[in-house]
């Protein structure tokens, strides 16, 4: 059953109307990749978010409100919540719950959605491990605040209730799988590397595909090298490194191109690192990708997002080109400023969907590696 959605965000008084605009529609785009549907969408402008709940009281009774009249299943908040702000909301949700008009309602962050959205999608045994990895990071904080609360209501420090033991059990069950979850990680990326390693060897040249998620990047991995991929228009439809042969005619020479997860904006440094493995690819590479929807109007900022995750990675200095994919989706061909604009990144412009200019992509890259 698709959970009815209450989505809340916080923005600051003097963000762009917008702005605040394309925050809200990419969670709105993430809950529907996980498979729910809005009911409300509210915002509020506050300078600083309120340290016990985050949306404040006044903003909390007003939700309440609404998720009674809409019989909603599920409030997120389109940020990282702290432990303690998270557990005050579903205590309110919970005293709701018992309400005589009330019910069970969950409450999220934008990193469980991300991560609902992550195991969703994953398929393999690496991506499977790195998911669980990142969500047993993002629940760690919370079980501690837990067991702060159950030392209260058993005494204070010094008390050894039964809460309170169930609490060292589920830290210590977390800490041990947590560590297994990283040797078998690390196992995983060592493999990576030997082969990485083995393709050196044998003079291998590597480019890496890296956008921004729902950009083009597995049907243009697929247009280029034929190569049989997942390709679908929602958000992180990819989450493991997929690696084809790519033949350059202009050169007679083959590349190895590989597709990696798509990024967004505000995705925070755990999940990152927690895909460092599979980011590898585009760590290590000769050459960067960088592809871009040119029908989005939302186009610069998630250029920039995905310079900034790269710089997080430390390979912004590396080699790219920039392809502007999509353009069969222009309604009209852009005016001249749009072209200035774009001619300062020197992009080639495909459709990898109907495989436009794709032997001008070739060209290009076999210029830059040989």
């Amino acid at each position: 059953m698709n959970p009815k959605v209450i989505l809340v965000d916080i923005i600051p008084p003097g963000l762009p109307p917008h702005e605040s605009l394309a925050r809200l529609n990419e969670l709105e785009n993430l809950l529907v990749t996980y498979g729910g549907f809005v009911v409300i969408r509210k915002i509020q402008k506050r300078q600083m978010p309120d340290y016990k709940t985050y949306i404040g009281k006044g903003k909390v009774n007003e939700i309440l409100g609404e998720a009674e009249r809409h019989k909603a299943d599920l409030i997120i908040v389109n940020n990282l919540l702290k432990p303690q702000q998270i557990y005050n909301l579903e205590k309110i949700f919970e005293d709701f719950a018992r309400t005589e008009h009330g019910h069970k309602i969950e409450v999220w962050d934008r990193v469980d959605l991300i991560l609902k959205i992550f195991a969703k999608h994953a398929t393999t045994k690496e991506a499977k491990l790195q998911i669980e990895l990142a969500s047993l990071r993002h629940l760690g904080s919370r079980i501690s605040k837990m067991g702060v609360d159950l030392m209260r209501q058993g005494g204070g420090i010094g008390t050894r209730g039964q809460g309170e033991t169930n609490i060292e059990i589920m830290k210590r069950h977390i800490a041990e799988r947590k560590k297994k979850l990283k040797e078998s990680l690390s196992k995983v990326d060592q493999n990576h590397h030997n082969q990485r390693q083995e393709r050196m060897k044998h003079g291998f040249k590597t480019v890496a595909i890296v956008g921004y998620t729902n950009a083009g990047k597995s049907c243009l991995l697929k247009a280029l090298t034929g190569k049989e991929v997942k390709v679908k228009d929602e958000l992180f439809a990819t989450l493991d490194s997929r690696i084809a042969r790519l033949f350059l005619p202009d050169s007679q020479k083959s590349c190895l191109i590989s597709d990696t997860i798509g990024f967004i904006r505000d995705l925070p440094p755990d999940l990152i690192h927690a895909f460092r493995s599979t980011l590898s690819e585009a760590i290590e590479a000769d050459l960067l990708l960088h592809v871009i929807d040119v029908s989005d109007f939302e186009m610069p900022w998630k250029i920039q997002t995905v310079h900034d995750v790269l710089k997080e990675l430390g390979c912004e200095e590396k080699k790219m080109i920039y392809v502007f994919n999509k353009m069969d989706q222009l309604e009209h061909k852009p005016d001249e400023e749009a072209l200035e604009k774009f001619q300062a990144y020197s992009p080639v412009l495909v459709s990898a969907a109907n495989k436009i200019n794709l032997d001008k992509l070739k060209t290009k890259i076999s210029k830059v590696l040989f």
